[in-house]
């Protein structure tokens, strides 16, 4: 726990301490919504997509913001990120705020459970919007009771909020990036999906395999198996990034199915693992395969 409490990183500025882009504790997480100041409490939010879960129960003053509102068919491809105009409205609506923290989390259990994965895109897309100060609960919700947290069935509106004025873009990739940058020295093309995905061996992609000259590296190898929303501490998990060829040095280009996964293996290798040049490819698997005029493969590439 002390590596992954490490991970949040404080700059003291002129109005206080501010943390950025990193993991926090639940004991943490607690600490900061239980400021008896409510200007200086983080703003909470549930990113769970299934709303009845937030009515059960949630931490106390979450907004609930399902993951999946900032996504939808775009030109026949389904859940591609919304326009820029229609993502700050629901940004704002949230209470996002320049000015503030922002605790994220969803659900952790044993896989399938992936709700980890929403979390990680919301903490994208903030970070893609240019907020700053982002914190991912370790381990959700599961973790905060079993830390005998508070859970609460009151909800909690933000008002409105102000999102900064200007947007980290640089985070992003199309597939003309994609395509212009794969191959080239010291660049890694990495797939987070499933490997039986990655090989083909699956019955949901329109077309099966993944962008040729891309590696594979499962998300989930990250987290840990009793509970997939809780990060392994970068000390447990170098060793297995070393020998796929995801290191410090590298240019690494993320995908996967819908940006999901690919978000999550981002926020660990750019926030747990402090890797300097990491990027998401938003359109990932599932627009690439309605682009039939780029091959797909179906044999496994090993690290370089």
């Amino acid at each position: 726990m002390k590596q992954i409490v490490a991970a949040l990183v404080l700059v003291f500025t002129s109005t206080g301490v501010r943390a950025q882009i990193g993991v926090i504790s639940p004991i943490e997480a607690n600490k900061l919504i239980e400021n008896p100041d409510p200007a200086k409490r983080p703003l909470v939010i549930d990113t769970r997509g299934g709303y009845k879960d937030y009515f059960r129960g949630h931490l106390p003053t979450a907004h609930h913001l399902n993951f999946d509102t900032l996504r939808g068919t775009d030109h026949g491809v389904p859940v591609q990120y919304l326009p820029d105009d229609l993502t700050r409205a629901l940004l704002v609506r949230a209470g996002v705020n320049k000015n503030r923290m922002h605790l994220i989390y969803a659900t952790g259990e044993e896989l399938p459970n992936d709700e980890i994965l929403s979390a990680s895109m919301v903490a994208y897309v903030l970070e893609k919007y240019g907020v700053r100060n982002i914190q991912i609960v370790d381990g959700g919700l599961p973790e905060w009771k079993k830390q005998k947290l508070p859970v609460t069935q009151e909800y909690f509106g933000n008002p409105s909020g102000t999102l900064p004025e200007t947007m980290n873009l640089g985070i992003a990739l199309n597939i003309d990036d994609v395509l212009s940058r794969k191959g080239k020295k010291g660049v890694v093309l990495v797939d987070a999906r499933p490997k039986n995905e990655y090989l083909g061996e699956d019955e949901i992609w329109l077309r099966k395999g993944h962008i040729p000259g891309a590696i594979s590296f499962h998300w989930a190898r990250l987290m840990e198996k009793d509970n997939t929303h809780k990060f392994k501490p970068f000390e447990q998990t170098k060793a297995a990034l070393e020998a796929a060829g995801l290191t410090a040095d590298k240019e690494i280009l993320v995908y996967c199915g819908t940006s999901r996964e690919g978000s999550l293996l981002r926020f660990y290798l750019k926030h747990v693992a402090k890797y300097p040049n990491v990027r998401l490819y938003e359109g990932s698997w599932k627009e690439y395969v309605s682009l039939k005029q780029y091959p797909a493969e179906r044999t496994e590439n090993k690290a370089q």
